[in-house]
């Protein structure tokens, strides 16, 4: 995969757009001035943090099995902090928890065309050694925060490259979660619900206990808190 490294850019997923590239490519940035979370939530990317999007064409990947490039990223970002001796948890369908708190998000914007992903466009922020704001410390962390040092970026870089290069299965994203057979809250524009949590499914629903009844629950749909 070719690597492209910024030294600033506005978001690594709308440059990958502008580009349309043709090739699979990985643009790294060292800052993003107006980096994307999912839902259209801005994302603060300051420096000491690693901004990665992958571009990756596809020819045969049907669109049921897209919850298949979630598995890689998320796994993806787990390995690298494993590898730095730091403890993960994956909160449904795209974020990566370190204690409680948010370290990594992921924002996957797929191209479709009859039935089929033709291309899919992959956003990944980690926090390494950038600062978190004041507003945020209750909800995101670093890995320098969690390790009392700061990490060399180059090093995390490589290790997450290496990692996006492998290919995972859902038994792999699940190993990373710790909240199965816990209560857990659902969250939608309009209301809030608890409800037990119980497995994901092959396609990326989650299954959950509410009331006695099961539900198969699209991340679309709703947004999860534990």
């Amino acid at each position: 995969m070719k690597i492209i490294e910024l030294k600033e850019v506005d978001s690594t997923n709308e440059y990958c757009k502008r580009q349309n590239f043709s090739e699979d490519v990985a643009v790294i940035a060292l800052r993003q001035t107006a980096g994307k979370g999912t839902k259209g939530r801005s994302f603060i990317s300051e420096e000491g943090g690693l901004y990665v999007t992958t571009v990756r064409h596809y020819k045969n990947l049907p669109a049921e099995n897209a919850f298949h490039i979630m598995i890689n990223s998320c796994v993806a970002v787990c390995r690298t902090l494993e590898y730095f001796n730091i403890t993960p948890v994956i909160r449904w369908a795209n974020d990566v928890l370190v204690n409680g708190k948010k370290i990594c998000g992921t924002l996957i914007e797929n191209t479709f065309s009859n039935g089929y992903i033709t291309r899919s466009i992959v956003g990944m922020g980690i926090n390494v050694n950038n600062g978190i704001s004041p507003k945020l410390k209750d909800i995101a962390v670093s890995m320098k925060e969690i390790l009392g040092k700061s990490l060399d970026l180059e090093e995390v870089k490589s290790v997450f490259l290496q990692n996006l290069e492998k290919n995972y299965e859902i038994s792999d994203y699940k190993r990373y979660i710790n909240w199965f057979n816990r209560q857990i809250i659902l969250k939608t524009d309009e209301n809030e619900r608890v409800a037990t949590a119980l497995d994901i499914s092959e396609n990326g629903r989650l299954l959950v206990d509410w009331c006695g009844n099961m539900l198969e629950i699209s991340s679309a749909e709703v947004s999860l808190r534990l």
